[in-house]
């Protein structure tokens, strides 16, 4: 049974976790980093954290601020406090555990886990599931608001249900990322999931993050997923492919 811990962001903010405990015998831990405003109880961060802890790879998940049962403001953080967040995550889950080799994302959250990785210490290898190569993508989910924002310093947005109030730092703290150089820089194996058939961020994504990526790296087709791996069978499915991959950079 998965077991609910907190640990703090860069922000000061409680970040609400659920470590999904390895079954059988331990192979390895990760962390797991979920899309734009998610959450760590979304269909793909259960199914695959679940997936991998059932393969023995326990998996730490956790909301980013302000989404979920996490404290502080959403418009608070952006890609580099998820980014840095995703780091605490890692440290968090090392001081319970030992080594924690692997980290996982899902859309947004595959951009951030690329780009954290390198700050992570102890992480080993990373995958990322229909991520995009640009952090600016999402920027399409606020371009309503997006003119007032950069004018008044910030407006209430509604994005995935959820009532948040997007802030101009958050917009500039997107539009300066750079994830491509994260990936050109990546020392270490990545393997890249994605759908030719997400219509959300499209295959040439994946592409791009591929090309620009140093070896060892890892290209899987989810053919027949959408973006959000709401099917049933999809997100486990990426999960048994991230399973097995990563068997070889696991210490245990």
């Amino acid at each position: 049974m998965a077991e609910k811990v907190s640990f703090e962001s860069v922000t000061g903010a409680r970040l609400a976790g659920l470590i999904d405990p390895p079954e059988g015998d331990v192979r390895g831990w990760g962390v797991f980093s979920h899309g734009f405003t998610l959450g760590k109880d979304c269909p793909a961060a259960s199914r695959i954290c679940k997936q991998l802890a059932s393969e023995g790879v326990g998996m730490l998940r956790f909301d980013n601020l302000g989404l979920g049962d996490s404290e502080g403001d959403w418009g608070d953080g952006s890609f580099s406090v998820k980014v840095s967040d995703t780091v605490r995550a890692v440290a968090f889950l090392r001081e319970r555990v030992g080594e924690v080799e692997l980290l996982v994302g899902h859309s947004w959250g595959g951009a951030a886990v690329i780009a954290a990785a390198r700050e992570a210490d102890g992480v080993r290898c990373v995958a990322s599931i229909g991520a995009p190569v640009e952090t600016t993508h999402v920027e399409h989910h606020y371009d309503a608001v997006l003119a007032r924002v950069l004018e008044e310093g910030e407006a209430p947005v509604r994005l995935g249900g959820k009532a948040l109030t997007l802030k101009r730092d958050f917009v500039h703290d997107v539009r300066t990322a750079d994830l491509r150089e994260k990936i050109r820089t990546l020392k270490m194996p990545l393997l890249v999931l994605h759908s030719p058939t997400d219509n959300t961020v499209g295959i040439e994504n994946a592409s791009e993050i591929f090309r620009t990526a140093r070896h060892p790296r890892s290209f899987v087709s989810l053919e027949g997923s959408d973006h959000l791996l709401t099917a049933k069978g999809q997100a486990r499915r990426a999960a048994r492919i991230i399973g097995a991959w990563c068997d070889q950079y696991l210490a245990m």
